[in-house]
């Protein structure tokens, strides 16, 4: 009996509508972009689609800037882990900016592991230069 081979794909990257991490829906994409503007609240990140792939467990992570806690301390990736929940699945994995922005400009990359090997990664460049442009474009559309 053949073994089923999962399959992993990003469906869409860039900048998202807000996201409610607690409704099962995931967020709407605003712009297919891996240059994010650093402002107050902009959502960004990336959606897995894994097919064939039921119950396997998906490690997540994401490398940030030199990010500090309210203590000053350098902060530790984000990190953690996911099943899938059935053969043809989205996952949306992704981060907003807080306060303070300046220390949030700079390359965040976000991973997705599988059995150890790395099936989904991209790397969002996050700068005040991007402010305007092509980001402000879509915001002037109302999309």
């Amino acid at each position: 009996m053949s073994k089923l081979r999962s399959f992993f794909e990003i469906s869409s990257y860039g900048i998202y509508e807000s996201w409610d991490e607690k409704s099962k829906s995931l967020p709407q994409i605003k712009s297919f972009t891996t240059k994010v503007p650093a402002e107050l609240d902009i959502e960004f990140g990336f959606i897995l689609n894994a097919k064939k792939a039921k119950g396997k467990r998906l490690e997540w992570a994401i490398y940030h800037p030199n990010i500090h806690d309210k203590n000053g301390e350098p902060m530790e990736p984000f990190e953690g882990e996911v099943y899938v929940r059935n053969n043809d699945w989205d996952f949306y994995l992704g981060d907003t900016i807080w306060e303070p922005v300046h220390d949030k400009a700079g390359d965040w990359i976000m991973q997705i592991k599988c059995d150890g090997k790395v099936v989904a990664k991209k790397t969002f460049d996050l700068s005040v230069e991007y402010g305007d442009g092509e980001i402000q474009f879509w915001k002037n559309r109302g999309f």
